[in-house]
């Protein structure tokens, strides 16, 4: 008898997890990502299409589950002190972001003769984005800690804070209820809740999750996490508080402990199958008969949602002052609907509040573009860094900038023979204080206002602003500088800075940190000197540890990693031991230094002989070698015909190399850099 009853609704769970197998499969092999095929699945198995699942209320339950354990890891990757650097960007950013964006949706329907209430929902419907698809696909390609990752967390952080005034307005702007009391009531027990939540995130949490590891047992532990996650979100329910913004708040709790990492690890297979039904379930909704008796109707609805909420999203941040290219890229990646707009659809629903106030036909519009900007998310993430750097172009690039870049006065002109550091991150930090206690010169280029005032009060030379602009590195004083390392996690925005430093300095070196090893050959043929990819060194230092703890001689595994990297790493034209060198050897007492260019093709050099280009005699440069392939040239003479490829290093003054730069250099820009 209990397994007749239970038949239909397992038939209804195989029928969901096989169509999904298949379509994502069907999407992977045709290079789209699973996320279109969970929403494809959906749109064909729901009660619009074939019918294979007509149990709405389980699927919505089985989507709730994984948008709550989707938020809990998200928060178990932010921690508090990551968010408390970013508070500004949430509030004035985020705040600003909604507020234009539902000012804009009420002006727009109150053109057509709206009632301003119905245009206030219909508002907060567009102002929402995809919390569980952005995160999800910043996640998974390895962004959530870009400029772009951390601003649009930024933005959906206030949004799901909204939410929780959103679904209180419903009823006031149905009219069922006049009282502003209880908003202001359940947002001060929100306030209260993230207060207990930061106290638990300190004390509680971390000794029970100690206490629970120490016993070793692997089920125990991932019950207390689940315990957490569920727990968290219960309590915030109980307060008229969002689950998902109680789960996201569970994750920061656990992300305080020493054993965030293994808790993500327990936790991630289950939260993969539920996310998937979430996108399943929202895929459901929509009903293809009004698709294909709507398309213009649809497709001019998305086209001014897409532009509306990418336009107002860039301005919200750009008044952040970050520049238009960091702006614009998120303003595209938050620019679709997102999951929680469902849940006030719903509740706008049972007032009688429907998009737009045009009834059912309003509601299936609203889920159709909802959908469709879905569906296009992973292409808005992918296309982001061209939109940036397109607008990077135009004159809007001086917007957001002028506010607060080169926050201070400081000309740097004092600056020669130095290194200049891209990025403040761990990687930034740690290279600048070594160069602080080796007396080498260096500068700071960061983009974080935070991070550089910290800079500026702790006497670090620092300058606000993007290096993929030539105005910025030339503040930098890079005619000069010896070094540029580039140590930003942003492989989209990296071969930019390494061609433009090449540009205007063909002598600089540039090493770049990146976080894969597949990453280095673009890098390398963006004109890298030295890439050094995170997951390699990780390998190195793996093996290292290894070989010494069987006692084998240090000697035996330097061979060990000189042949490593000699076979991964052919992306090098040097070794991270000659830039070592480069760095700290320099003919102090003569004010001399070592440099090495390449001669590129099209450049003034390439052809000459080293008398032509009188080096010596009018720049005060001796060329001490010219390696071309495996053959190195020692004191070369003045008939020496230099060719492309060939690498020079050479000693003299670094104003003077600045002043030889133009030899050197290509004579076309290849990016085509306007200031």
């Amino acid at each position: 008898m209990l397994f007749a009853v239970s038949l239909p609704f397992l038939n209804e769970i195989v029928a969901l997890f096989l169509v999904s197998v298949l379509i994502a499969y069907i999407c992977y092999r045709i290079k789209l990502v699973p996320i279109a095929g969970f929403l494809i699945a959906g749109v064909i198995i729901g009660p619009n299409a074939l019918g294979l699942v007509q149990d709405q209320e389980l699927v919505d339950m089985l989507a709730e589950i994984g948008i709550i354990l989707l938020l809990f890891t998200i928060g178990i990757e932010f921690s508090l002190e990551k968010l408390s650097r970013i508070r500004n960007a949430i509030f004035v950013g985020g705040g600003l972001q909604v507020l234009l964006t539902v000012a804009a949706v009420v002006g727009i329907l109150f053109f057509f003769g709206v009632d301003w209430k119905v245009g206030i929902y219909t508002g907060c419907l567009v102002a929402l984005s995809s919390t569980a698809i952005i995160l999800g696909l910043f996640s998974e390609q390895g962004k959530t800690d870009t400029p772009v990752g951390r601003l649009s967390l930024a933005v959906l952080i206030f949004q799901d804070l909204a939410i929780i005034a959103m679904v209180l307005l419903v009823p006031i702007l149905s009219g069922q209820s006049d009282s502003m009391t209880d908003l202001f009531f359940v947002l001060g027990k929100a306030v209260l809740l993230i207060a207990v939540v930061v106290l638990l995130a300190r004390k509680v949490v971390p000794w029970i999750l100690e206490k629970v590891a120490q016993t070793r047992r692997q089920e125990l532990f991932l019950l207390t996490v689940i315990a957490i996650c569920f727990g968290t979100a219960a309590l915030t329910n109980l307060a008229e508080v969002s689950l998902a913004l109680g789960a996201f708040l569970a994750g920061l709790v656990v992300s305080e402990s020493h054993y965030s990492d293994h808790a993500i690890s327990e936790i991630l297979p289950l939260k993969t199958i539920f996310n998937a039904v979430f996108f399943v379930s929202v895929g459901m909704l929509l009903d293809l008969q009004f698709v294909i008796e709507n398309p213009l109707l649809l497709l001019g609805v998305a086209a001014g949602v897409l532009l509306l909420k990418f336009i107002l999203s860039s301005v919200s941040l750009l008044t952040l002052g970050y520049p238009v290219r960091v702006a614009a890229a998120s303003g595209i990646v938050l620019a679709q609907i997102g999951e929680f707009s469902f849940v006030l659809e719903r509740a706008g629903r049972v007032t009688g509040l429907t998009p737009g106030g045009f009834g059912e036909v309003g509601s299936q519009t609203f889920i159709a573009v909802s959908v469709l900007l879905m569906l296009l998310t992973p292409l808005f993430l992918h296309i982001s860094p061209n939109i940036g750097n397109l607008l990077a172009k135009t004159p809007l690039k001086h917007i957001g900038q002028k506010r607060k870049e080169s926050a201070k006065e400081d000309d740097h002109t004092d600056l020669e023979d130095h290194v200049i550091i891209v990025g403040y991150g761990p990687a930034g930090r740690n290279l600048a204080r070594v160069l602080r206690e080796s007396g080498i010169p260096y500068i700071v280029i960061e983009m974080n206002p935070k991070s550089v005032n910290e800079m500026h009060d702790n006497d670090i030379p620092a300058i606000y602003g993007d290096a993929s602009r030539t105005h910025i590195l030339e503040h930098a004083q890079i005619s000069k500088a010896k070094l540029c390392v580039i140590a930003i996690n942003d492989p989209s925005i990296s071969p930019r800075i390494i061609k433009l430093a090449n540009y205007i300095n063909p002598t600089i070196q540039v090493i770049v940190r990146t976080r894969y090893l597949s990453e280095a050959d673009f890098l390398e043929k963006a004109g890298a000197d030295i890439v050094v990819p995170e997951e390699m060194e990780t390998t190195v230092r793996l093996f290292s540890n290894v070989l010494k703890a069987y006692m084998i001689p240090d000697e035996e595994i330097e061979q060990h990693i000189r042949e490593l990297r000699a076979e991964d790493y052919e992306i090098m034209r040097g070794s991270i031991q000659e830039a070592h060198l480069m760095v700290l050897q320099g003919l102090d007492e003569e004010g001399l230094h070592t440099r090495a260019v390449v001669v590129r093709e099209g450049s003034l050099a390439a052809g000459k002989t080293l008398a032509d280009l009188k080096l010596r005699n009018k720049y005060e440069i001796t060329v001490l070698t010219v390696n071309r392939g495996e053959k190195n040239v020692g004191n070369p003479s003045g008939d020496f015909k230099l060719q492309p490829g060939d690498r020079l290093v050479m000693v003299g003054l670094a104003t003077r190399f600045a002043d030889a730069a133009e030899i050197f250099r290509e004579q076309e820009n290849p990016l085509e850099f306007e200031e």
